[in-house]
């Protein structure tokens, strides 16, 4: 019993971090359906919903470098880059959206190998490596998009942004499919064990024979590709592509924010991408909150900004703690 209660201790100290994102979105999500003028009916779950996975998804792009102790500015771009790819090829029949899907989530992949081997093969910076590489993928984009539109197959973005028996938004599915198939199997694996690894201390990882540049550059291409399934949607979402840096520069900087309140350490090794999620939707739903509380438009961004500011900052609170590194991980 006892040691039951020591292991319970343990995975709770471990899961503060999702646990508590969690719980502030469930106290904010039941305010804001509350506060809605529609109350808790399935367009305004639906909308929400939408709006929150695809921030949850590009956090989730971001949580996977960052366990590796490093950091990518240009999800937010290769997020831009692929919505303006999808809003060219999904269209057609359905045999060729198929094919256009396949070719956006190809792209998100190509996308991350590039940013992983210019880190582990070039050796740069993350930051450096990923801004100059961000600033490439912005420019495919506007070089795909000139001017914002596109022709989408309107079945499949009907589809994609609907609810399943009126009740489960798809993007959720999509989302929770996204968790099972890809997140947790990587988790589990043996390049995802070493990105712990890696982020705890690289030295020692590489001591230890553990494949540093194997598992850095399995982040890169799965963050590329959780990238790409969030420009996908957004394609779906908005039904036309634009090749938006302000909303590419957002999103990268949303991002880094939702890992922080999810609980993943800026420092690497520990956190994932179930916190992330939970880090992601709290913002929206403070975006939400701000809309039916009727806010000032025009302050809307400052006090967003205010809470990033106070997000990053708690997160780098914790490492200005930190006298060994082990200490992270009690």
């Amino acid at each position: 019993m006892t040691s039951q209660r020591t292991d319970l201790g343990y995975w709770l100290t471990a899961q503060r971090g999702p646990l508590a994102a969690a719980a502030l979105f469930v106290a904010m999500f039941a305010l804001f359906v509350a506060k809605h003028p529609a109350g808790p009916s399935g367009n305004v779950i639906n909308t929400a919903a939408n709006k929150g996975v695809l921030l949850a998804l590009v956090a989730m792009a971001q949580t996977l470098p960052v366990l590796t102790s490093g950091l990518d500015l240009s999800v937010g771009s290769m997020f831009v880059m692929t919505n303006c790819l999808a809003s060219t090829v999904l269209t057609g029949s359905p045999g060729h959206v198929a094919l256009g899907v396949a070719a956006v989530l190809a792209s998100g992949l190509v996308c991350g190998a590039v940013n992983g081997l210019v880190v582990v093969v070039g050796r740069l910076q993350p930051i450096i490596a990923t801004l100059a590489t961000g600033a490439v993928y912005q420019g495919i984009a506007l070089w795909l998009r000139p001017a914002p539109g596109g022709d989408i197959h309107e079945g499949f973005a009907d589809f994609m942004t609907s609810s399943l028996y009126d009740a489960v938004p798809v993007s959720l599915v999509i989302l929770a499919g996204t968790v099972v198939v890809i997140w947790l199997p990587y988790r589990r694996s043996a390049l995802g064990r070493a990105a712990y690894a890696v982020g705890s201390s690289e030295q020692a990882a590489y001591m230890s024979g553990v494949p540093v540049a194997r598992a850095k550059l399995a982040t890169y291409v799965l963050g590329g590709l959780f990238a790409a399934i969030a420009g996908l949607l957004l394609t779906c979402v908005t039904e036309s592509g634009e090749a938006n840096a302000l909303l590419g520069g957002s999103y990268t900087l949303y991002s880094i924010a939702a890992v922080v309140i999810g609980g993943t350490s800026l420092y690497g090794g520990s956190g994932g991408a179930i916190g992330t999620i939970f880090g992601a939707l709290v913002l929206r739903t403070i975006g939400d909150l701000l809309f039916v509380f009727d806010m000032d438009p025009l302050s809307q961004p400052l006090f967003l900004g205010v809470v990033l500011l106070i997000s990053v900052s708690l997160g780098s609170l914790r490492l200005l703690r930190v006298k060994r590194r082990l200490d992270l991980y009690r």
